[in-house]
């Protein structure tokens, strides 16, 4: 089975994902506009009526901004923790529709069309986060981004999966010298706030295995990270441990406000 990785926006600006087959699609949050939505969509050939469901990781407005207006447009379901739906429904101006609700539970698998989808705990200042790992196939897709800490569900879904996106938000040398206020600074360094570029890199590495195809760095911060920086503190720890990019398996970094890829995943 032939499956495509889209993503249409990494960043503290919208995130969005699209995982899909020839006849069925998920997104994986929906924090940008619903117009830049729409139009990335059909740009890069993505029928709307094959979307199955929306996951949402977790409600800050990044993450959910044009969640409840796209489902009510096109009665897709919503699938979140009830913490994150309530979250939603304080924060978006158009909240989800009663009957596109779908709660879920964290460690239960459940479908969503084709996909057997398990949401798991992230540390992550919002009301809750959850990462996703989803299995089609013999395909094995893990996305997990606003990671306060590189726990044990998080090297353990390194361990099991087959593509990552995971989260490399910061450069450390970078976010102590920047501009941010102290209090911001150690919110974004504490064990609720965002991965490092060095916190990310280790992660991969000491639980890195031969299953592993492809690595997606996502949610790069503006301020205080650069995807070439990024991309090299990654490659230079892994290399440590003798693993290559770029040979022991592929490397990209998602771009912050337009899509990246699309990437066929065979």
């Amino acid at each position: 089975m032939s499956l495509t990785f889209l993503s249409i926006g990494s960043g503290s600006c919208g995130n969005c994902y699209c995982l899909s087959t020839d006849d069925d699609a998920i997104l994986i949050d929906c924090g940008v506009s619903l117009r830049s939505l729409k139009k990335y969509l059909n740009e890069y050939g993505v029928k709307v009526g094959k979307i199955r469901g929306l996951l949402i990781t977790h409600d800050h407005a990044d993450h959910i901004k044009a969640t409840g207006k796209f489902s009510a447009e096109y009665g897709i379901p919503v699938y979140a923790t009830p913490l994150v739906h309530e979250g939603i429904r304080r924060i978006c101006l158009s909240p989800v529709k009663s009957d596109n609700r779908r709660d879920i539970e964290k460690d239960v698998a459940f479908e969503v069309g084709p996909f057997k989808v398990t949401a798991f705990y992230l540390p992550h200042d919002a009301s809750e986060n959850v990462g996703y790992f989803i299995e089609i196939g013999e395909h094995k897709f893990c996305v997990m981004t606003d990671v306060g800490d590189a726990t044990e569900a998080v090297k353990e879904s390194i361990r099991k999966s087959n593509y990552l996106v995971l989260e490399a938000n910061y450069d450390m040398e970078m976010l102590g010298q920047g501009r941010y206020p102290e209090e911001l600074k150690r919110r974004i360094a504490s064990g609720r706030g965002h991965l490092s570029n060095v916190k990310c890199a280790t992660a991969l590495a000491e639980n890195f295995h031969e299953g592993i195809k492809n690595v997606w760095l996502c949610h790069l911060s503006e301020e205080n990270n650069h995807p070439e920086l990024a991309r090299k503190t990654v490659e230079t720890i892994l290399r440590g441990y003798g693993i290559i990019a770029g040979v022991d398996f592929k490397l990209e970094v998602l771009r912050r406000k337009i899509p990246t890829g699309p990437f066929i995943l065979e």
